[in-house]
């Protein structure tokens, strides 16, 4: 029986707690492995007012985006300015990621293959460049768009993704994320609290194949003549799920299998109108404090405890309608710190304080 594709998730996905001290810095992640980023996430933890911050190998150092905004791609330079063969370099800029007496949280994910070549599908044919891995399930391609519905980007990952989030680089626009659990007819944004709309304009009603991501002729997703950005990702047995559960309005809540014990959850009611939870096993970093942040807001994070974070994947112990209103649907984004049982049949343990 194969329990796992990946042994050691730490390969492929770290989150790194650190200081801001206002000077030029270099992080160095704590896990046993190095791993060199390509998509790093960084958010403040003490103090409203923070930016989420995106960076990746593929647009290149000090190129941010926001989650929590549709400002246009900011290229201030001093922002982060390497991507480091264990962590990641900063400078004195930008204070969303190093301000002196703040707190940082940054979520880290590792593609590392160079592609390139051209788009497909309708209309004409625009460049396209990114960093794929195949093993973890992770593609990072920024491409030109073309306005034309049924315009195809290829993402190199060999299999067909679950969950895409596409974003327009150069000019001011919405976070555009696909998931497979409500289909490619429909759609969810980041940065916003909506509910899962209804549209054939984002992903031209289909879903992604083994080679490509179509997209529609919206703005968000395929601006003629302007970059924007993709990230896929397929799930990978023992390091990545990507799903959908029912909640029932009990603190009694669901359970989610997903095979593995996760690092990292993120959470969206898609029935309703309401905030997206993320949560991870280093903030407090056990049961009981798994403090929440929220992509859509700059607010900084909420010591209330959502969810129970176990050894082959996680429980929802709240009625807050942000993951747990009866009869809503909820789709959601895990990916691992250790599998369930190794590929050498070794169980993983049950979570406690996790160092």
């Amino acid at each position: 029986m194969a329990y796992t594709t990946i042994d050691n998730p730490e390969l492929y996905f770290q989150t790194k707690l650190y200081n801001g001290d206002n000077s030029s810095q270099s992080i160095t992640f704590d896990g046993e492995e190095n791993m060199q980023p390509d998509w790093v996430w960084i958010k403040s933890r003490n103090g409203n007012g923070r930016d989420h911050c995106l960076y990746d190998s593929v647009r290149g150092v000090n190129k941010r985006l926001q989650t929590n905004s549709s400002d246009v791609e900011d290229t201030t330079s001093g922002q982060l300015t390497s991507f480091d063969s264990n962590g990641f370099s900063m400078g004195t800029a930008e204070a969303d990621i190093n301000s002196g007496g703040r707190t940082y949280v940054s979520w880290n994910w590792k593609a590392g293959s160079s592609v390139s070549g051209t788009t497909t599908g309708s209309g004409t044919s625009k460049a396209y460049s990114g960093s794929v891995n195949t093993t973890a399930g992770i593609s990072i391609t920024t491409f030109v768009g073309n306005s034309t519905a049924g315009h195809t980007i290829p993402h190199n990952l060999g299999a067909a993704p679950q969950t895409v989030i596409v974003r327009r680089r150069d000019q001011a626009g919405q976070w555009v994320v696909g998931h497979t659990s409500i289909g490619f007819t429909k759609f969810l944004e980041l940065d916003l609290t909506g509910a899962e709309q209804t549209s054939t304009l984002r992903f031209n009603d289909t879903a992604p194949s083994s080679s490509v991501v179509t997209v529609g002729s919206t703005l968000d997703t395929n601006a003629d003549g302007k970059n924007l950005i993709l990230y896929s990702f397929c799930a990978k047995q023992g390091f990545s799920k990507f799903g959908k559960y029912t909640g029932n309005g009990d603190a009694d809540g669901p359970f989610i299998y997903t095979g593995f014990k996760p690092a990292w959850v993120m959470q969206k009611n898609v029935s309703a109108t309401q905030g997206w939870q993320l949560q991870d096993n280093k903030r407090e970093g056990y049961n009981g404090d798994n403090d929440l942040l929220q992509p859509n807001s700059n607010d900084q994070e909420s010591g209330v405890n959502r969810i129970d974070i176990l050894s082959n994947g996680f429980k929802v112990i709240t009625t807050d309608a942000g993951q747990n209103t009866d009869g809503s649907t909820y789709v959601y984004w895990a990916f691992a710190k250790s599998p369930f049982v190794n590929s050498n049949g070794v169980p993983t343990t049950a979570r406690g304080k996790d160092v």
